[in-house]
């Protein structure tokens, strides 16, 4: 059975899509931008800030389906500059545990929603 998780801690969908979708143990989670949720505006200060936003929106995401970034097997990471990648590892990096950290793959992308730099999705298991 399909469950849509939805929390006030990320930002709400730009289109017609769920934060995540919960299909047994399996979450399923929308690439996060760096939206903050409590005003609605984009935190664009500097690509670490920004990507430090998206994972505190992908946390608020998993946390609200009882899981935490111990629970992530797969990971999709799209940014706008290849130059920004070494910035945007060393704050994705620090919200995984270096020995447990989940596949993913990193790629460079013309746009992305609302001009932002970098959107992060995952997969976790329970």
């Amino acid at each position: 059975m399909k469950q849509i998780i939805v929390t006030k801690g990320a930002p709400e969908p730009i289109g017609p899509y769920s934060q995540a979708v919960l299909h047994g143990d399996t979450l399923y989670a929308s690439g996060q931008i760096a939206i903050d949720p409590d005003s609605g505006n984009l935190v664009k200060k500097d690509i670490e800030t920004e990507t430090r936003r998206v994972m505190k929106n992908l946390k608020a995401v998993l946390d609200e389906a009882n899981m935490d970034f111990s629970n992530v097997v797969k990971c999709t990471i799209f940014i706008k500059d290849m130059n920004d990648f070494k910035k945007i590892n060393s704050v994705y990096g620090s919200f995984f545990d270096p020995v447990t950290a989940p596949a993913r793959e990193t790629v460079e992308v013309s746009r992305l929603p609302k001009d932002v730099r970098v959107e992060i999705s995952c997969i976790a298991v329970k």
